[in-house]
Formats: structure tokens, sequence, C-alpha cells
């Protein structure tokens, strides 16, 4: 893996680009559909896209599982936008309602409504349930994506 560069999945048209980690926080835009790749804002995903941008972003992704008919959920919505705002482009923020994707919340053992999760190329790394504080949910944010950037970068084994 190249460290100075990455991949990240394209929030408009889903395909991968290679981006210098010097550009990730400027206009960086997509080499297919030439949108801008972090928009400050959290994705929405479903069955469809859901597994295209989360194994495929190198960035760590925080993701909200939320239900409509939840009260902490709509308590939650706009403090997890706002943070996608603050967040981005050190990670990617995305949504999925568990009642249109009950397969993926499956997988993730959601079983309570706000849950946050931050997953590192598809694994999760850490789960809060429950609605959180702008403060405290950018601080745990913070926290876990610093222990997932200080781990060493794996070394190639026999035969790797």
């Amino acid at each position: 893996m190249d460290p100075a560069h990455l991949h990240t999945v394209c929030p408009a048209c889903g395909r991968r680009n290679r981006v210098p980690m010097d550009r990730l926080a400027a206009d960086g835009r997509c080499g297919a559909c030439h949108q801008l790749l972090f928009q400050g804002r959290p994705l929405i995903l479903d069955d469809s896209s859901f597994d295209q941008h989360v194994t495929g972003e190198q960035l760590p992704v925080v993701v909200d599982f939320w239900a409509v008919w939840c009260g902490p959920c709509k308590a939650m919505a706009p403090v997890f936008d706002a943070a996608a705002q603050v967040l981005e482009p050190v990670v990617r923020c995305a949504k999925v309602e568990v009642d249109r994707a009950p397969a993926i919340a499956a997988r993730y053992a959601v079983r309570s409504v706000p849950t946050l999760m931050i997953l590192d190329q598809g694994k999760p790394v850490a789960t809060q349930a429950g609605a959180m504080p702008a403060q405290a949910f950018r601080e745990w944010v913070q926290w876990h994506v610093s222990r997932l950037n200080a781990q060493p970068a794996p070394t190639a084994g026999p035969g790797d």
C-alpha cells in the first residue's frame, strides 16, 4: 500500500479514486464523474450501496444506524450531519435506515437505534448505542480514529 495515497469512494457515482494524502482536504474530485469526493454530509446507504462504500473505503466510516420512528434518532440527526462537516475527510460519515436495510443491521448486530458504529474496511472498531451530544460524539470518533491511525501497518508474512 502506498502511504502517500489512499482509495476513497465517490459519494456521487461509487467509483474508487486514488487520492494523494496531501489533497484530501482540498477540493478533490472524482476522476469519473468530477463531483467532490468530500461533500460535508453523510452518505445515505442501503442494501445495494453499503458494501461498495464501506468495504471499498480506506478511511474509517462512521455509520448512524437509525429509524424514522425513533425519537432519539431524530435528536441525533442534526448532530451527525454537523459532525460530517467537521470530521471529513478524516472519516467518511454514512447513515443506514434499519427498516430499509434490515440485513445490514442484522450483519452488524444492531439491536437498538440509534447505534453509532465506526467501521474500518467493513470491520467494527467501536460501537455506541444511543444519541450523544455533539462534542461527546466528535470526541468519541476522534479518539477511536486516532487509535486506528496509531496501529502499525500490517507486514507481509511468508508467502504474501
